[in-house]
C-alpha cells in the first residue's frame, strides 16, 4: 500500500510539473501570437534571479474571434494581496473566448517575487507599486517595474488593478478612480463597489508629474484608462469579494463591448467620496477600533480606544468630521504614528 501511495504521490507530482513546462515562455507578451477562440496560458519572462535563471509571471489571454479592445487584469502587485488572484482566475474560467470582441489579459500574480517569499514589498523592501515607471538600469524595484510595465501592461487598451488592505488593516470593497474622466467613471460605477473614491492617482495637469508613482498613474499618462480595486482583506481569500469581483470584471466587459449585452446596475449603489484621509494615534499603546466598514460617522464619533499594558486609557480618538470608513485597523499592537480609520468624505 505504502509502495503505491508513492508511485501516485511521484505521479501526481511529475504530471503537475510536466504541466508547468508546457506552457510557453514568453520573452513579452505577444497578443499576436495567441490563438483567436481561446484561452492561452504564458510565463512572461521579466528578469533573471540571483540563480541566473527567470523570473516568471504567469499572464493568460482570453483572445476573441473578432477584434476589439485589450482590458488588463493585474493581481498582487503587493505579495500579500490575494484576493485579486481568484477573481480572474474565475473570470477566465466563465469567459467564453469565442464569442468575445476583442481580447482579456490576466495577471494573476504580478509580484512574483514577493507572492513566493510571502511578504508585501519587494526583495530590495521597496513597495512596487510607487516606484512606477520605473528604470531599466536602476535598483531592483525600478528593473522590476519598468519590464513590468514595458513587457506586459503597455499593450492593453484598458487597466484594472486589483488590491486589497495590508497586514493589519480590512478594507471595504472600494474602487479609487478619477471621477473627472468619463471612460474611468464608467469602468468604476460598472463594480459591485460600497465606496467609489474620487483619486486622480497623479498631480493635477499643469503640477509637476511625480517622479516615482503607481502603475494605475503610469497608465493614465501612456492613454490607458485604469481603476485601481481594492477587495478587502491581506493574506486571505474571500469568497463574497471573489463572488462580487467577477459580477463587476464581467460587467465591465460588457460595458466596454467585448461581451454581448448591456452593463447591469450593481445590486446597491455605491457611495461617492470626494476625497479621503488616514486618522493616525499621537501615542503608543494597545488600540481598539470600535467602528465598522462602511459605517456613516458624525463629527466627534469615537474611533478609537487607546490604552497602556495595565489596560489604564490613555486617550480617545474620535472622527474630526463627518465621513464614512473605508478601512480600520485590526491591529491592536500600535506603535505612535499607527493607523485607527481610513476616513472618506462624501462632500
Amino acid at each position: 500500500m505504502r509502495r503505491i501511495f508513492w508511485c501516485v504521490l511521484l505521479l501526481s507530482v511529475s504530471l503537475g510539473l510536466r504541466a508547468q513546462t508546457d506552457i510557453p515562455i514568453l520573452s513579452q507578451l505577444e497578443l499576436e501570437r495567441a490563438p483567436a477562440g481561446q484561452v492561452s496560458k504564458y510565463w512572461v519572462n521579466l528578469l533573471s534571479g540571483s540563480q541566473s535563471l527567470p523570473i516568471l509571471v504567469p499572464v493568460l489571454v482570453a483572445k476573441g474571434v473578432e477584434d476589439g479592445p485589450v482590458v488588463g487584469l493585474t493581481a498582487a502587485i503587493h505579495g500579500n494581496e490575494l484576493n485579486g488572484i481568484p477573481i480572474i482566475q474565475e473570470v477566465f474560467r466563465q469567459i467564453d473566448p469565442a464569442s468575445l470582441k476583442g481580447t482579456v489579459v490576466g495577471v494573476p500574480g504580478l509580484n512574483a517575487v514577493s507572492l513566493q517569499l510571502d511578504v508585501r514589498r519587494f526583495i530590495d523592501e521597496e513597495d512596487l507599486n510607487r516606484n512606477f515607471p520605473g528604470k531599466a538600469n536602476g535598483n531592483n524595484s525600478q528593473q522590476y517595474v519598468y519590464w513590468a510595465f514595458d513587457k506586459i501592461v503597455r499593450h492593453f487598451d484598458y487597466l484594472v488593478d486589483l488590491h486589497t488592505a495590508s497586514f493589519g488593516r480590512i478594507n471595504s470593497l472600494y474602487v479609487r478612480a478619477d471621477l473627472t474622466d468619463s471612460t474611468i467613471a464608467r469602468m468604476a460605477y460598472w463594480q459591485d463597489a460600497d465606496i467609489i473614491l474620487q483619486d486622480r492617482g497623479m498631480p493635477s495637469a499643469g503640477q509637476v508629474v511625480a517622479a516615482s508613482r503607481t502603475m494605475r498613474a503610469e497608465a493614465v499618462l501612456h492613454g490607458i484608462p485604469a481603476i485601481t480595486i481594492e477587495y478587502g482583506d491581506p493574506q486571505v481569500y474571500q469568497s463574497d469579494m471573489t463572488g462580487r469581483g467577477v459580477w463587476g470584471i464581467r460587467n465591465l466587459l460588457a460595458g466596454l463591448g467585448l461581451t454581448a449585452g448591456s452593463p447591469q446596475a450593481p445590486p446597491q449603489p455605491a457611495i461617492v467620496c470626494q476625497r479621503s484621509y488616514w486618522i493616525y494615534t499621537d501615542a503608543g499603546g494597545l488600540l481598539e477600533v470600535p467602528v465598522e466598514l462602511r459605517q456613516r460617522l458624525q463629527a466627534g464619533e469615537l474611533i478609537g480606544l487607546l490604552r497602556n499594558p495595565f489596560g489604564e486609557l490613555i486617550t480617545e480618538y474620535r472622527a474630526p468630521e463627518a465621513g464614512i470608513v473605508i478601512g480600520k485597523s485590526t491591529n491592536p499592537n500600535n506603535m505612535q504614528g499607527g493607523r485607527i480609520i481610513h476616513l472618506g468624505i462624501l462632500r
